[in-house]
């Protein structure tokens, strides 16, 4: 569990600085993704999410994170306080993630998450 929330961390350093790089070996190839507009986004979508400049970051501080290990998976549940911009309109609140963490030969990867409001 502890090596997850490092990589929660180290993902979160590379959303707020659109580190495309870092962000391309955090997320796995087949990343399924539901958004904050309902969307579902790839890998590829999300990275040219950062490249573009459609979505940019200006703070997300990591509230909580609960993490449920399963043999080569594991499930985060992280609360955020963030602000910035997506796809043109700017927004700043509390988010709730869910992400899914598979291990393989090339570490860990997120393949699947979603994002969505979180309320005070």
């Amino acid at each position: 569990m502890h090596d997850v929330r490092q990589l929660e961390e180290r993902l979160r350093v590379a959303m707020l600085a659109s580190d495309v790089k870092e962000l391309d070996v955090l997320i796995h190839d087949r990343l399924l993704f539901v958004g904050p507009d309902g969307g579902v986004y790839s890998k590829a979508d999300d990275l040219a999410l950062h490249r573009s400049g459609q979505e940019t970051l200006t703070r997300i501080d990591l509230i909580d994170i609960q993490v449920a290990l399963h043999d080569a998976t594991a499930v985060a549940v992280v609360r955020t306080e963030m602000a910035g911009v997506f796809k043109g309109q700017p927004f700043e609140g509390c988010f709730r993630y869910i992400r899914t963490w598979l291990r393989s030969g090339e570490g860990w990867q997120v393949i699947a998450g979603s994002v969505c409001t979180a309320g005070p």
